[in-house]
């Protein structure tokens, strides 16, 4: 009886054994476990990248689908264009995807893959073309980016500086043929009445009100802010001391309406536009600069209606000029538009993006 008493007491724990010098041994120390979320299923995770990579085709099908009528007046109108400037016209518009890629790699310091960033930029302009305001161009660029190791903040902050020195290599490109071509283009039919710019003048100080206004009511935008702002700045600093970065991202950015421009003169050349080549680059700048700003996908539309009534004004039939537009769009949108959506499915397929 009493052995089954002392079996059913709880027996006690040993002691530890004694250190060298008498003095008993620490106790280890708790292991702490760190518990996480619940863990995605690699079922879930494949089937969500598979899903990613058909988003774009179908994104891309349903859009088809809405400017049919557009593809096919286009492809009708470029069926009987001469296929000499026609094909100048598709090799310059491959030169653009150089140009934008050079234009990337300028805006980060860290080196990327040429082939890769190139491909990217591909895929960028099929997606540029689906999303307004270039969102779907910097969201496919921000998630190469990632990929190749860059920091989000680093990835964001070149992102901006892209967008920065775009627009004001463009107004640099702009004043110089405004110096070159003093007598041959004419300005007064483009330049805008006294409210237009009003408004424009009035909208930058507005803009700047209004972000200073968010940063001081929104505690919480502070601290992201002021990191964003450091990041960019220093990373312009470091990219602006080094020349092959200077080259890339200031000449990518210059050379870019330039080679938009001459796709725009070879398929308006193929179909007879009596327009010159300064005139027809002349005209996009000024369309682009005017609208630009205006959120379209690629720029459709607004920019489409502004550069044909730049070139009507510079003496081209407005059926002619309207050709051109739509030619232009189906060369440098539609044709490229399935090929770019392939690559887009691939690169999230490979986790490229």
């Amino acid at each position: 009886m009493s052995l089954l008493r002392s079996a059913a007491l709880p027996q006690p724990l040993p002691a530890p054994a004694a250190a060298p010098g008498g003095l008993p041994t620490p106790a280890p120390a708790p292991v702490s476990v760190r518990v996480r979320g619940p863990l995605r299923s690699p079922v879930v995770s494949r089937l969500a990248r598979h899903a990613f990579a058909v988003l774009p085709l179908l994104v891309i099908g349903a859009w088809a689908v809405v400017d049919w009528p557009s593809m096919r007046a286009g492809a009708a109108r470029l069926a009987g264009a001469e296929p000499g400037w026609l094909l100048a016209a598709f090799g310059f518009t491959c030169l653009g995807w150089v140009a934008a890629a050079l234009n990337r790699q300028g805006a980060i310091p860290e080196r990327l893959p040429p082939g890769l960033l190139l491909a990217s930029q591909f895929a960028a302009g099929a997606a540029n073309h689906v999303l307004p305001a270039s969102i779907g161009a910097h969201a496919v660029t921000l998630r190469f980016l990632q990929a190749q190791g860059i920091p989000l903040a680093r990835g964001t902050a070149s992102l901006a500086l892209y967008s920065l020195v775009r627009p004001v290599a463009k107004t640099m490109v702009l004043l110089v043929f405004l110096i070159a071509f003093p007598g041959m283009l004419r300005l007064g039919a483009l330049l805008p009445d006294d409210r237009t710019l009003l408004v424009v003048a009035a909208s930058v100080p507005a803009a700047g009100a209004a972000a200073a206004v968010l940063l001081t009511t929104v505690p919480a935008l502070r601290r992201p802010t002021a990191s964003f702002l450091r990041t960019a700045l220093t990373d312009a600093r470091v990219l602006h001391t080094r020349p092959s970065r200077i080259l890339a991202l200031w000449g990518g950015a210059a050379a870019t309406p330039l080679i938009q421009g001459s796709v725009i003169a070879t398929v308006g050349f193929s179909l007879g536009l009596p327009l010159s080549w300064a005139q027809v680059v002349f005209a996009l700048l000024v369309a682009s600069t005017a609208v630009g700003a205006v959120p379209a996908p690629g720029g459709i539309g607004p920019v489409d209606a502004a550069l044909v009534f730049t070139m009507v004004a510079f003496g081209a039939p407005v059926g002619l000029a309207t050709a051109t537009v739509v030619a232009y769009r189906v060369v440098t949108v539609w044709v490229p538009l399935l090929p770019g959506a392939l690559v887009l499915s691939a690169l999230v397929h490979r986790k490229v993006l």
